[in-house]
Parts: structure tokens; C-alpha cells; sequence
């Protein structure tokens, strides 16, 4: 896992909390969960790929 992935995920949560409060203030609070719902759907979708490797690594380490 690079830095890089680190300042995307970073990069994610500061936009969604901007147009979340944004959204949330001009009397959007449906919006503002749907913004914010894509933003955790996104990074998860990145991260799926350690998180397997993870779990195959566990897998490996435990089967003898």
C-alpha cells in the first residue's frame, strides 16, 4: 500500500465533509447522506484489494 492511496483516501473525506456540510446547510440532508455514502462506497472499493490480500496472506500463514 503506497502513500498515494493514503492522500487519495485523504482527499475523499475532506471533499465529501465539504459537500456534506454544504449540501447539509442549504437544507439538503438526503443529499448530504448519498455524498457521503459514495465517498465511503469509492474507498472501500479501493481498499478491496488489500483487504483480500490480507485475508490470503492470513490464509497462507495458518494453512500447513
Amino acid at each position: 500500500m503506497g502513500v498515494s492511496l493514503i492522500f487519495k483516501i485523504a482527499a475523499v473525506g475532506i471533499l465529501v465533509s465539504v459537500l456534506g456540510q454544504v449540501l447539509k446547510h442549504s437544507g439538503r440532508e438526503d443529499q448530504a447522506f448519498l455524498a457521503s455514502l459514495a465517498g465511503l462506497l469509492l474507498v472501500l472499493f479501493w481498499i478491496l484489494p488489500y483487504i483480500n490480500e490480507l485475508f490470503e496472506t492470513i490464509q497462507t500463514m495458518f494453512s500447513l
